[in-house]
């Protein structure tokens, strides 16, 4: 007879609402953010762009060093609620900013929180579960993640129409949820207890990082690769304003696609636990070549709202799976620093893409940068079939 799945546990469920919380608040400014700058603080565009970039390094550094932290503590929520509290720490100086230097500030303290939170959260959701639960786990948390990424633009919209366009009120509305959201960390999630007479070791030390051995580090690059060929979902606004889509309704594009991608994780995540990880990627993979298909052909119409609506769901099939992939093929006393170098070489690897993307753009026009993504997708895809771990789910 058939057993009935287990439940995923509270936690897990209220690190999701950690993460939507903290979305909502996020995106709620950083929808706005770049209008900000160049309409009230006069910012030039090379300004908006050396704090973006600058904001994204900042993360993308601290985010290996937060994970190898929770290793060597030996607990994650420490960590994570240090992460989410500085985020939260952040938004005030946002509603307060009356120039550039204030918001440089206000986003690189944002980031820094983003990084410390990102790799000892992931650790944690693996450790709240058993093996077998993990892709659901991963999915659900993505799940409810995204929904905060469409609903904080959503809320933001409403209120510029309702506030008359006032800023620092809607920076102001944004300081509640991201408070919210690291006193439910602090008081909603369990962390399991650690393991008595577990000795401190450094995680970076060469001896403790030859434990991540060739099945986890074909996933780092697996992964890396993946992300060259799906760039910054900017240039899926782009491409729709290049249709003639309105400014005003341009965050529709980022809406509609977030909404595939939330409804999605959470079954997806739930059928990685039951699958071959290399099948699922792969199928994630022939959706982005769909994707890129009918965003390469259209700029407008039903087959651009086609190919945003699959960019979605790709998403949904292959984010909380690489999730699950790292927590498989890594040790429990290093899968903080795991996480770290897994995200590290994603956001390098998608810092270039979106470079590529760009430079594509302005050479040889707005289908060309679609093309060169199902082209690095298909090159993915034959990687996949080429190569696989030993000994993971990944190789089912």
């Amino acid at each position: 007879m058939h057993q009935p799945r287990a439940r995923l546990p509270g936690s897990i469920w209220a690190l999701g609402f950690v993460s939507l919380l903290m979305d909502i608040s996020s995106e709620m400014i950083f929808s706005l953010l770049p209008v900000f700058l160049t309409t009230t603080l006069g910012a030039s565009m090379l300004a908006v762009g050396l704090i973006e970039g600058g904001a994204e390094a900042t993360a993308l550094i601290v985010k290996v060093f937060s994970g190898a932290w929770s290793d060597w503590l030996g607990r994650r929520k420490p960590v994570a609620v240090l992460g989410y509290g500085l985020g939260a720490l952040s938004k005030p100086l946002f509603a307060l900013a009356g120039s550039v230097d204030t918001v440089l500030a206000a986003r690189l303290i944002d980031r820094v929180g983003k990084g410390l939170r990102g790799a000892p959260r992931d650790a944690l959701v693996s450790e709240l579960v058993p093996p077998e639960q993990r892709g659901a786990a991963y999915g659900l948390r993505q799940s409810l993640d995204t929904v905060g990424a469409f609903l904080g633009p959503l809320l933001a919209t409403g209120l510029m129409l309702a506030w008359a366009n006032d800023f620092h009120a809607i920076f102001w509305v944004a300081v509640l949820p991201a408070v919210l959201s690291v006193a439910l960390l602090a008081f909603g999630v369990r962390e399991p207890d650690a393991p008595t007479g577990t000795a401190r070791v450094n995680p970076i030390r060469r001896e403790s990082l030859r434990q991540l051995a060739a099945p986890y580090w074909w996933v780092v690059g697996i992964g890396a690769l993946f992300t060259l060929a799906r760039f910054s979902e900017a240039f899926l606004v782009l491409r729709a304003q290049q249709g003639g889509l309105r400014i005003a309704y341009a965050p529709l594009v980022l809406i509609a696609m977030n909404v595939v991608y939330s409804l999605g994780a959470y079954p997806f995540g739930k059928l990685a636990d039951t699958m071959s990880h290399r099948k699922l990627l792969a199928a994630g993979l022939v959706v982005l070549v769909l994707a890129d298909a009918a965003l390469a052909l259209a700029s407008h119409g039903p087959l651009l709202w086609t190919g945003i609506l699959l960019w979605g769901l790709h998403m949904a099939l292959t984010q909380g799976l690489l999730a699950a992939m790292v927590a498989d093929t890594s040790p429990d006393a290093l899968r903080g620093t795991a996480f770290g170098v897994f995200n590290l070489a994603s956001g390098i690897a998608l810092l270039v893409a979106s470079a590529l993307a760009g430079l594509l753009w302005d050479r040889l026009g707005g289908g060309s940068t679609f093309v060169a993504g199902a082209a690095i997708s298909v090159v993915t895809l034959a990687v996949l079939a080429w190569k696989a771990p030993a000994a993971t789910n990944g190789s089912r």
